[in-house]
């Protein structure tokens, strides 16, 4: 792939009228690059890893992409990370600048693997995920999860598909 390109989704295959259907074909065992990819970086308030406002802030940062005409074609990308148990930081990959948004580029190499199961199981895919890397010579910097559908979604494609990023 080149620099800033991301592996398809198929935005056409939303029937839910809220997550597409996400295909883990081209996501697993991936090397991605960013080169000043730009995002919306916003925040979230945690319990223990527990998002507390996670909904608002989604419904806040969307809605903003979409009446901005910011998002990305064939495209969509919301990298997770907690900094802390208390903070959860989320990345919009998006076409251009927001006005009154928190706008990061970020650049790296990534290494990315898909794992299926529950949210609460991100703990452990996070270690998987830190395993992962380092069996291929590597040492992870910064683990994101890129959580492909929302929790009713999930439900109803049968299939909770998670995408961590390792950053190395």
């Amino acid at each position: 792939m080149q620099p800033n390109e991301l592996p398809k989704i198929n935005m056409d295959t939303a029937e839910t009228g809220c997550c597409p259907k996400f295909d883990p074909a081209g996501w697993d065992g991936q090397e991605i690059v960013f080169d000043k990819r730009l995002f919306v970086k916003a925040h979230t308030r945690s319990f223990f890893h527990f998002p507390l406002n996670l909904g608002a802030m989604y419904r806040r940062v969307c809605g903003k992409i979409e009446r901005e005409k910011a998002g990305l074609k064939d495209a969509f990308l919301v990298l997770s990370h907690d900094p802390s148990p208390w903070r959860g930081e989320s990345y919009f990959a998006v076409g251009k600048d927001l006005p009154g948004e928190e706008m990061v580029r970020l650049s790296g190499t990534f290494r990315t693997k898909v794992f299926e199961g529950e949210f609460g199981e991100a703990g452990r895919f996070h270690r998987e995920m830190a395993e992962y890397v380092r069996s291929l010579g590597l040492e992870p910097k910064r683990i994101y999860f890129f959580y492909t559908t929302c929790p009713k979604c999930a439900k109803h494609w049968g299939k909770n598909y998670m995408v961590a990023f390792a950053e190395v």
